[in-house]
């Protein structure tokens, strides 16, 4: 059949549908844009029938766009957004709610309770996780509570929970399959990731009923077939990640000591462990990496809530910029006597600090302050937050002393400059590979050599191609200046 290989990509803002041949090449690719829903002050949301719509239109236009028929793909793999949390009816397949997303903070009154209580030790050891509203199980919590007799329902096995790939498994399957990966279940705060089971002590905190939750998985498995009436062929799903353990996979970062940095809505680094299970001592997240022939590799990930999305506010809400690669070229043409910091805490901030009430600010303004330093100190917040993640991490993983490459991928990557700016602020080197999609092409990975129609891991590693390599050119001196600058904003902004 050629080894043609679906990935459908369920991200933050869009959806997207990208086919890759035998040779791990793009064929044809579709993205749709969705809305976002905010409700409330820190409360973010997502209608799933319309991402389950755009998923739909965009896999047909890239099958179309491909030139070929939907009985000639091998497989489909799925990476999704990985803590937004849907609820629906077993019976029906409609959702009771809109879909809670990641970045969505209403949980954290409730997560300081918790740890008031003094469980979030509790939860650390079990999940290499914080008790933080970015994650699933308190979302999950809050629809049981405040949805109209969803407790009751659950409690009875009428409702299903998931994540995005859940969810559309369960769509794409006609309710046949009811699944996730271990990747997406290490994300929930109700997953034991060293005993790779959900755990019975959590779920009772949480008020989880066992009878919603979907079957886990290895991320490359049989996690059912298509119906033939929704794509005219019965396809099979061989292949699941989240997002960044995708990306992860498909940027072959396969041993210990690897390490990569998507640059999409947020921005989220993760450090290949192998099989130790590292417990951060830097406030990082303990996770699963991938799991494959029974066999868990872990991570170390440090998670920045708004990267990307500090361009779309620069062209959305301040109007700045027409389109998002505006935003080097402007930010190259900044006055260099102005030190701008913009901290993006729109949302809160993730790690290191973890503070769900913090908000956005800006430090340094003068009267000659314009468009151009607020796109520069748009890009170098992402930066900044980049090295403020790999500090940690190189304090939590000694890694032999050996020199830092960053693999980098996601939409910003694609600017020169911000990569250029990356790697003076990093003082390493940063590497950008020719294949820009690496979330789809992991996860195709997944599925296509599961099929047996794509390379096995280590000549699908040999496979990776750079595109460039950025090394540092600035000075220690202008570095250090500028991260002790960020590090007084950062500071002045936490709650």
């Amino acid at each position: 059949m050629g080894g043609y290989i679906l990935a459908i990509d369920q991200g933050t803002t869009s959806s997207r549908a990208i086919i890759f041949d035998g040779q791990q090449q793009i064929a044809g690719a579709s993205q749709k844009e969705f809305k976002q829903h905010f409700p409330k002050s820190g409360w973010v949301e997502h209608d799933p029938e319309e991402i389950w719509q755009t998923v739909l239109s965009t896999v047909e236009q890239a099958i179309a766009k491909a030139g070929i028929k939907a009985g000639d793909l091998s497989a489909i793999g799925i990476t999704n957004q990985r803590e937004t949390v849907v609820v629906w009816d077993r019976e029906t397949g409609n959702p009771i709610h809109n879909a809670i997303v990641w970045q969505d903070r209403r949980t954290a009154s409730y997560c300081d309770r918790l740890k008031k209580q003094g469980l979030e030790k509790t939860f650390t050891k079990k999940t290499g996780l914080l008790l933080d509203p970015y994650f699933s199980g308190t979302k999950l919590n809050w629809l049981l509570t405040n949805v109209d007799r969803a407790q009751h329902r659950a409690s009875k096995g009428e409702l299903c929970f998931g994540t995005i790939d859940t969810f559309l498994i369960w769509r794409l399957t006609g309710g046949k399959s009811f699944v996730t990966d271990a990747t997406n279940a290490s994300r929930t705060l109700i997953y034991n990731i060293a005993e790779n089971a959900w755990d019975d002590e959590l779920l009772k905190i949480l008020k989880v009923p066992r009878a919603m939750l979907p079957e886990v998985k290895d991320c490359a498995a049989d996690f059912g077939v298509t119906d033939r009436a929704i794509f005219g062929a019965a396809i099979p799903i061989l292949g699941v990640a989240g997002d960044q353990q995708a990306a992860t996979i498909g940027q072959a970062c396969f041993k210990p000591g690897m390490l990569k940095s998507t640059y999409g809505t947020g921005c989220f680094a993760l450090l290949n462990t192998g099989k130790d299970m590292v417990r951060s001592k830097n406030r990082l997240l303990t996770t699963i990496a991938y799991r494959l022939d029974g066999v868990t590799t872990y991570a170390l990930e440090g998670s920045i809530f708004v990267a990307g999305a500090a361009v779309q506010w620069l062209r959305d809400g301040l109007k700045v910029i027409k389109a998002a690669p505006d935003t080097g070229t402007l930010a190259a043409s900044a006055d260099p006597t102005q030190e701008v910091y913009l901290v993006p805490a729109f949302t809160g901030l993730g790690a290191p600090h973890w503070d769900p009430d913090a908000r956005g600010a800006i430090f340094g303004m003068t009267r000659n302050t314009g468009p151009a330093e607020f796109a520069r100190a748009a890009l170098e917040a992402v930066c900044y937050q980049t090295r403020d993640l790999l500090e940690a991490m190189h304090k939590d993983w000694r890694n032999n002393g050996k020199e830092t490459v960053l693999r980098v991928d996601g939409g910003m990557v694609a600017s020169d400059w911000t990569m250029q700016r990356l790697s003076d602020l990093l003082d390493a080197p940063v590497d950008r590979p020719v294949i820009l999609e690496t979330t789809a092409l992991g996860v195709a990975w997944l599925a296509g050599s599961r099929a047996g129609v794509w390379p096995k891991q280590e000549d699908f590693a040999k496979s990776w191609a750079r595109d460039r390599r950025f090394e540092p050119a600035m000075d220690e001196k202008t570095r250090k200046a500028k991260f002790k600058g960020w590090r007084n904003a950062v500071k002045r902004t936490l709650s």
